[in-house]
């Protein structure tokens, strides 16, 4: 079970270059998450061409059997597209573009987006973004051109767009970063983003608006400090923003997963291990580890090692982990 919670990143064009993720996934593994460049080194990483793609993605579905396997991607369009031209798939609009534009160009992005995915194998998209643009020089998010818009009625209308043209063509989607990022300014991946006293429960309305209309597959929980609404921990890993904010007052009941666990800013603050459990802790069900700034091919057998021995000593409850188990097997269509 706590082999299913885990999406972990690789080296490697092909899965004879990651021989790890193939024992990773005999054991269980729940995903993958594709990029097109390390983070560390710069160098190409999983994604070469198209072909190429599909041929990695065939193989990872073929090494987990009959299980249902997450293969997910950024493709948000603009900046954060893994899946570009560079490597012979088509452009991608930003967020930002779209959310400037007609609701008839949203429909026709969204569904070029999503049939390219489809075909790529992928099968987990981590967007769209559904942060206001409050702040439009935020290195998380403005600067970027990563939201829609600044007004939720535009972020609501354009998310639900590329939400059903992702279940039209088969593939799941997610909304981050909750409970909102776009008042940053730093980016999560690199430092501590605290938005106390910028962030506003406006903030909310995108997710808790695409929730009612239940569109949404997963939710994104971001590495960012609100001591508004928690005065000790960031909001991955708060049981106030996770488990009583999301789940309780929006009435999330589905998966939620954590931006990666191996950002800086979350590794240099609580450690590799004490970060899986805070997250656990909080609420979280799938742990992503995008494995680009440290990389670790140990990064599944030393986390279940640390989540099965938090389950021994008592810290953790056997029945958290197997809550997040059912959430995540009822997204793949497991029941």
């Amino acid at each position: 079970m706590v082999a299913g919670l885990l999406v972990v990143g690789f080296r490697g064009q092909s899965l004879d270059d990651a021989p790890w993720v193939r024992a990773a996934l005999d054991a269980g593994l729940g995903g993958v998450v594709l990029f097109d460049r390390d983070g560390r080194t710069g160098k190409a990483r999983n994604v070469h061409t198209p072909a190429q793609v599909r041929a990695l993605t065939a193989a990872l579905r073929d090494a987990a059997g009959a299980r249902s396997l997450l293969i997910a991607v950024d493709q948000e369009g603009g900046k954060v597209t893994r899946l570009s031209p560079a490597h012979g798939y088509p452009a991608v609009a930003s967020e930002a573009e779209i959310g400037r534009g007609t609701q008839k160009t949203a429909r026709r992005w969204a569904r070029d987006l999503a049939t390219t995915l489809a075909g790529a194998g992928v099968t987990l998209n981590l967007a769209p973004v559904v942060d206001l643009d409050v702040n439009r020089s935020s290195p998380a998010i403005g600067a970027l051109g990563r939201s829609f818009s600044a007004d939720p009625d535009v972020v609501v209308a354009m998310a639900g767009i590329e939400l059903d043209a992702h279940r039209a063509a088969g593939v799941l989607a997610t909304l981050k970063h909750f409970p909102g990022i776009g008042s940053s300014t730093a980016n999560t991946d690199f430092g501590v983003a605290d938005v106390t006293d910028t962030w506003t429960r406006r903030e909310l309305d995108p997710f808790r608006r695409l929730i009612d209309a239940g569109t949404a597959d997963a939710i994104m929980a971001g590495h960012v400090v609100n001591r508004r609404l928690d005065p000790d921990n960031p909001a991955s890993f708060s049981p106030a923003v996770v488990t009583d904010l999301l789940r309780g007052e929006l009435g999330w009941e589905g998966v939620v997963i954590t931006d990666d666990l191996g950002a800086a800013a979350i590794v240099e603050r609580h450690g590799a291990d004490e970060a899986v459990l805070l997250a656990l802790e909080a609420g979280n069900d799938l742990l992503l580890f995008a494995n680009q700034q440290a990389y670790d091919p140990g990064v599944v057998a030393r986390t279940v090692a640390t989540v099965t021995g938090a389950v021994g000593s008592g810290r953790l409850d056997e029945a958290r982990i197997e809550a997040s188990w059912r959430r995540v097997r009822a997204l793949l269509g497991g029941g």
